[in-house]
């Protein structure tokens, strides 16, 4: 597999903004404390991130897909963790 400049910035892109997004994502998956985030704002986060990941997909774009991928499985969790721990 050839990575181009473009691709390599996409990656670089991704890797940025999934990376910034752990340390929260951690943090409240070993605190289950969602106090304060929005239902509402992580509903419509998961959802966007569910459709990046399927544009990703779609459009055989790797970096969408990588980052997307993982950011929806700990979008996901937390969702599930404002919906059970309110």
């Amino acid at each position: 597999m050839h990575f181009g400049l473009v691709d390599i910035i996409g990656l670089l892109a991704a890797f940025g903004t999934t990376v910034s997004f752990l340390p929260q994502a951690i943090k409240t998956i070993q605190t289950k404390d969602t106090s304060g985030i929005s239902l509402a704002m992580y509903g419509l986060f998961t959802a966007g991130t569910m459709l990046w990941l399927a544009y990703g997909i779609m459009s055989g774009s790797l970096p969408v897909t990588i980052a997307n991928a993982i950011t929806m499985i700990f979008a996901s969790i937390i969702l599930v963790y404002k919906i059970r721990y309110k």
